[in-house]
């Protein structure tokens, strides 16, 4: 019954959205949790005729799942985006999920590491080896210009303005933005590319892409996940870091700095300010923290 609304939902989401294939199996996902509960409950209609009730008894069976929070805030972003295609479409005449209420959100804070902690990873790294080199580059590059770790595997060599000192990276949705890109990370590139990557042989297909594996392919989340995982233990840091962890190092060092949040906004390719300044909470904390550890004064 909901498989020609799915198959078009699908179309709106890759050619109207741009979202990424792994955003777009997100949604299908969400809405097929949704049919199937219908179905679960002999209650399975047409989208026109699903009711606000529908969806909270919807929301009220993943609850008692188990299902976290974010994860059912997420399932009710999926369906909201659904009906908003069902509008536009004229499948439905009626948005049943506008008064569908997302389960309040504790905003957790991310793990940040402080500068001497990075340094502290880059030391660890090799560079006797060529593997080390590209590493290097990698992790100066993640967090001299704050990138999502897609945006990190799928750069390429034609995004590179390395002696005007930008990068042109592809994020989110296709879109694109000119990042500034600091002297280490430019120097760390030059010395992969000039002195490792030259001497890989490149699978046809992969020519563009700056980082490479042995065997000449463009590198996956996964391996960049595995690269970190690897430093961050041998660096004797506690801390629950992943790739992502750099991006909110980025950010937050340059709010703590005074940085505009509009100009840390458009480095990190962010559509809302609202999603920037989660980074002010982070100010705030660290502020908080100072306080209490050097202000005799402060309970």
């Amino acid at each position: 019954m909901w498989q020609p609304y799915k198959k078009g939902f699908k179309s709106y989401l890759q050619l109207e959205k741009s979202l990424s294939t792994h955003s777009v199996q997100a949604y299908l996902h969400d809405i097929e949790l949704l049919t199937q509960f219908l179905q679960s409950q002999n209650t399975m209609v047409n989208p026109a005729d699903v009711s606000l009730q529908h969806l909270q008894d919807f929301l009220k069976h993943i609850a008692e799942l188990g299902m976290s929070s974010s994860s059912q805030a997420r399932i009710i972003s999926g369906i909201k985006a659904f009906y908003k295609y069902a509008l536009i479409e004229n499948i439905s005449t009626l948005n049943p999920s506008v008064l569908l209420d997302a389960p309040k959100l504790k905003k957790s804070l991310p793990d940040v590491l402080h500068f001497d902690e990075i340094e502290k990873i880059l030391a660890t790294i090799d560079l006797s080896t060529p593997e080390g080199t590209r590493n290097k580059a990698i992790v100066e590059t993640l967090y001299s210009c704050g990138l999502r770790v897609t945006e990190l595997v799928e750069l390429r060599i034609s995004q590179l303005f390395l002696e005007t000192g930008f990068i042109r990276v592809i994020g989110k949705g296709n879109k694109q933005r000119l990042v500034p890109i600091g002297g280490d990370a430019i120097k760390y590139i030059n010395l992969y590319r000039e002195n490792i990557r030259v001497h890989i042989a490149v699978k046809p297909g992969n020519e563009d892409y700056v980082f490479l594996n042995r065997r000449g392919t463009k590198l996956s989340r996964i391996m960049i996940f595995l690269i970190i995982k690897e430093l961050v233990n041998k660096a004797g840091i506690k801390k629950t870091i992943s790739p992502h962890t750099f991006r909110h190092s980025f950010a937050s060092h340059l709010v703590e700095g005074g940085a505009d949040l509009r100009a840390v906004q458009e480095m990190l390719g962010h559509e809302s300010i609202t999603t920037t300044e989660i980074y002010t909470h982070l100010d705030r904390e660290f502020l908080r923290k100072t306080l209490e550890q050097f202000h005799p004064g402060f309970k």
